[in-house]
């Protein structure tokens, strides 16, 4: 086995979930098109999509769980919104990753690049969550949130990406919860969704062991530190890092389908 091959896919976990830890996503929507892309670049063999969808599923089970209890230290998790769009999203989730086993890659990969695109333009719509509500002020629309993760359960649970990259703006944009509350409660809403899509992947038998343990090792030690700096920074600040990061990501994934 190449070091070489096994410390580059570290370096892409670690990113991935140091990201994933800050602005609570699950990391696959930084993982999923480096892993696609950077180890052929660097000489290494490809991952086929399913692989990747598979692989990032694990990471993202580690990286939403680690990122879940450093904020759940600071009272920053909306119970109530985590049962409401957990339980619905681990049906979906379950679900769309068994499904996404009888598709071809070409189908995965569109899936993938629809879902970042309707993430970026909700980035770009105005948010009217307050700010400075404490969680037990903090109201949302029941039916309204279980129908939405239900859907992205599904949708994502195709990609192995757990939602997190569209459930925070959708709650931040839909739902009108404040930023930090909204990171907080999508990493365990994640957490739970994973849960559902990494039982789908173990299922379908595309999991490759060593670089799965790659990227869980690099989320148990990357995931907790950004966490810890998403407390620290402007509610503003960590918008516009997530806005930034999904279009460069819809940019690069739908150049790879068109061209």
């Amino acid at each position: 086995m190449d070091l070489a091959w096994i410390l580059t896919i570290f370096a892409i976990g670690f990113l991935g979930s140091f990201i994933s830890g800050m602005v609570g996503i699950g990391g696959s929507i930084i993982n999923y098109p480096m892993l696609l892309f950077i180890p052929p670049l660097l000489g290494f063999a490809a991952f086929s999509a399913q692989e990747v969808s598979a692989i990032s599923a694990v990471q993202v089970f580690f990286a939403s769980m680690m990122g879940m209890f450093v904020f759940r230290k600071g009272g920053l998790l909306h119970k109530q919104l985590v049962l409401y769009m957990g339980v619905s999203i681990i049906v979906g989730s379950f679900l769309g990753s068994f499904v996404s086993n009888s598709l071809p890659s070409s189908a995965i990969n569109m899936v993938y690049a629809v879902l970042a695109l309707i993430a970026a333009i909700l980035m770009f719509l105005p948010k009217k969550g307050l700010e400075g509500q404490d969680v037990s002020q903090v109201m949302f629309n029941k039916p309204l949130a279980v129908i939405l993760a239900l859907i992205i359960g599904t949708v994502s649970g195709i990609v192995g990406a757990a939602g997190a990259f569209i459930t925070v703006p959708v709650m931040l944009v839909v739902l009108k919860i404040p930023t930090r509350i909204a990171i907080a409660s999508s990493l365990a809403i994640t957490f739970i969704s994973s849960i559902g899509s990494t039982a789908g992947k173990l299922m379908g038998g595309h999991m490759l062991l060593i670089p799965s343990i790659a990227l869980v090792a690099a989320s148990l030690i990357a995931s907790p530190l950004g966490a810890k700096l998403s407390k620290k920074i402007n509610t503003k600040i960590l918008q516009w890092i997530l806005a930034v990061l999904i279009t460069a990501t819809v940019i690069k994934i739908w150049m790879s389908i068109l061209f």
